[in-house]
């Protein structure tokens, strides 16, 4: 029998990675295409059904099954990616069903953190749960809710924005959706930036002063609080206080096993992740204390996007 293989497709706002995978979560080939050089979404889809092509047709001697896409306010009941914020071209984009069309090839998308959770699930830490949350922590605060082991879409497919939660009523204003107080303004390296710089501001003698505005990030701060110095240290306390809090609210929610975390911020571990804990522990219930483990993404970083859009089609069932 030949090898079942898929191609899992990540889309974003600078680059679209690619990558042939089999059912054992092996990356048999990837590559990637710049997003942003494409002017019309008609170019980008193009370029992109050419790639494909040719890799099924290097990878002729295995068995194709499908594709699975994971992308910005990527809908998977409708196909479709629906006013990305990231990327140049705005409306309703329905790509599924486009590249579905055109190559003859069963093609599903969702939004990228719920590919995410579905590629923890079958090539990861999330392995043997059937409840559990995803959260990705970069530039973002993205999420994927799994319960009974199914993905939780809601009634229009945008389930799943725990990072768009309020967790400081009235507070930080978001830079993009204008919200005030959401988990994102907070917890995503964004957020930290503001927060280090709003704090360095108030002290003089930090590390953090050493550095020119736009140098400060998650990365310098976690260098800083390395080098114990003591506003680094609570810009992360700070903001493992604010991810706490969420996840004491999401925990009572839906009742995880466990929260699954990926990202560069989580680099940070224990200056970040200590509080967290802390934090989420001292807002459960009593009933949920002490049952509710926070764990580490076991997938490559590099490959992660990948692999957790490849086992989209898995769990399609397109094989």
């Amino acid at each position: 029998m030949s090898i079942e293989i898929a191609l899992g497709i990540d889309i974003g706002g600078t680059n679209t990675k690619f990558g042939m995978v089999n059912r054992a979560g092996e990356i048999l080939e990837k590559g990637s295409l710049p997003t942003g050089n494409h002017e019309t979404v008609e170019e980008f889809i193009n370029a992109l059904s050419n790639i494909i092509q040719s890799l099924i047709q290097k990878f002729s001697d295995h068995q194709f099954c499908g594709i699975g896409i994971g992308a910005p306010n990527g809908n998977y009941y409708t196909g479709t990616i629906e006013d990305a914020p990231n990327l140049k071209w705005k409306g309703s984009i329905p790509l599924a069903r486009i590249l579905t069309e055109k190559l003859n090839i069963p093609c599903t998308i969702t939004n990228d953190a719920n590919a995410a959770a579905v590629g923890e699930m079958k090539y990861g830490a999330a392995k043997n749960m059937k409840d559990f949350i995803m959260i990705t922590l970069g530039t973002g605060v993205g999420s994927g809710i799994v319960c009974d082991g199914k993905l939780i879409y809601g009634h229009d497919g945008f389930a799943g924005e725990l990072g768009h939660t309020i967790v400081k009523p009235g507070g930080r204003k978001h830079w993009s959706t204008d919200s005030e107080g959401s988990l994102e303004a907070y917890a995503s390296a964004t957020g930290i930036a503001i927060t280090a710089k709003k704090m360095r501001a108030e002290f003089p003698d930090s590390l953090l002063n050493q550095y020119p505005e736009t140098e400060i990030n998650s990365k310098t701060v976690y260098d800083c609080a390395l080098k114990n110095d003591a506003v680094a240290i609570e810009v992360f306390r700070y903001t493992g206080q604010k991810l706490g809090e969420a996840f004491a609210n999401f925990v009572m929610f839906s009742s995880p096993e466990a929260i699954l975390l990926f990202g560069g911020v989580i680099k940070a571990g224990d200056f970040l992740l200590g509080p967290a804990k802390f934090h989420m522990e001292r807002n459960l219930l009593p009933c949920s204390r002490g049952k509710i483990n926070l764990i580490l993404s076991e997938l490559p970083e590099a490959d992660a996007a990948i692999l957790g859009a490849s086992a989209l089609v898995w769990e399609e069932g397109f094989c």
